[in-house]
C-alpha cells in the first residue's frame, strides 16, 4: 500500500475511532495545513491561530458561501473543533506539535457566521455588510 494509502487508512481509522468528525474534516485540516505552508512558502511551525486562517481561507476557496454548511456536514460547528481534530492528530502521530501547542489556542478563534456567511452577504446601505 502507498504511503499516501496508509494514511488516509490511519485518518480513517482516528475518525471512526472519535466518532465526532467525518474523516473529509481529517482531510481538510491536512489540506489547509500544505496550503498554509505553500503561502508561507517554506516548512516550519505554525501557531493554532494561524492554522485557523488557513483554514478559513481554504474553506472560502474551496466552497465559498457553503463553506459553513460543508464543516457542520462533517460534524464542525466552531474553532475549538478544529483543535479537537488537530489534537487527535497529534495523539495518532499524524502531526507534530511544540511544548507550547495547546487545544486553548483554538479556542478564541472566529465566530462561523462571520467567517463564512459575511463575505457573502450584500452591502448594507452604509457600505458594511
Amino acid at each position: 500500500m502507498s504511503e499516501d494509502g496508509e494514511y488516509l487508512q490511519s485518518l480513517s481509522a482516528l475518525a471512526r475511532r472519535d466518532g465526532r468528525y467525518d474523516v473529509e474534516a481529517y482531510l481538510f485540516v491536512q489540506r489547509a495545513l500544505a496550503a498554509l505552508l505553500e503561502k508561507i512558502g517554506r516548512r516550519r511551525h505554525v501557531s493554532g491561530g494561524e492554522l485557523l486562517e488557513g483554514i478559513r481561507e481554504l474553506a472560502l476557496r474551496e466552497y465559498g458561501p457553503l463553506s459553513r454548511d460543508v464543516l457542520a456536514h462533517w460534524g464542525v460547528r466552531a474553532c475549538p473543533d478544529f483543535g479537537e481534530i488537530v489534537f487527535a492528530m497529534v495523539e495518532a502521530g499524524l502531526l507534530a506539535k511544540t511544548e507550547e501547542d495547546r487545544r486553548e489556542d483554538f479556542q478564541g478563534g472566529y465566530d462561523f457566521g462571520e467567517a463564512f456567511e459575511a463575505p457573502f452577504l450584500p452591502p448594507s446601505p452604509g457600505g458594511k455588510p
